[in-house]
């Protein structure tokens, strides 16, 4: 039993830490000057707007004594976490191919657009079918949630709020 809650919570992490790998990359460091602070530094990306009306796979099941989550939300989430992060590694490899297929339709000097821009449009595809898995299994672990442990996740996140970050938003 140990080794089934290990293995499916080490999934949860590995889904979330990848999905959340997939966020658009930060834009490269600003060249620093001579007192090590950026000469031009960028604003921050938009915050995710829907990361406050969601949970974490990871700290549902991380919690769930604290949640008293019944062995069948646990055994639900657990399902649903291994069925993604199955999916997901295959959009994940199917994106490496698009984009690997892109970067060579760029590399010539002279681009064919309509060539790139219907390769781009694969790579896109493939990132919204990442972003609708991701979604999609955030809403049914959700919704297995009952209104009260939604409550304590939301006070446990406003719990460990960091000082000086975005505030917690106001529902």
């Amino acid at each position: 039993m140990k080794l089934t809650l290990a293995i499916v919570f080490a999934a949860a992490l590995l889904l979330v830490s990848v999905v959340t790998a997939q966020q658009p990359p930060q834009p490269p460091q600003a060249p620093r000057g001579a007192d090590n602070v950026p000469d031009h530094p960028h604003p921050p990306g938009p915050p995710d707007p829907l990361a406050h009306l969601m949970f974490p796979p990871d700290m549902i099941l991380g919690h769930a004594r604290e949640l008293n989550l019944t062995d069948e939300q646990k055994a639900f989430m657990r399902a649903e976490v291994q069925k993604a992060t199955v999916t997901f590694q295959d959009l994940q490899w199917k994106l490496q191919d698009q984009a690997e297929a892109l970067h060579e339709t760029m590399k010539s000097t002279s681009v064919n657009e309509q060539q790139a821009l219907a390769q781009l449009d694969k790579v896109l595809e493939v990132e919204r079918e990442i972003k609708r898995l991701h979604i999609g299994l955030a809403v049914r672990l959700k919704n297995r949630l009952t209104p009260e442990q939604q409550q304590q996740l939301h006070n446990m996140r406003m719990d460990h709020h960091v000082p000086g970050g975005p505030p917690p938003p106001i529902e």
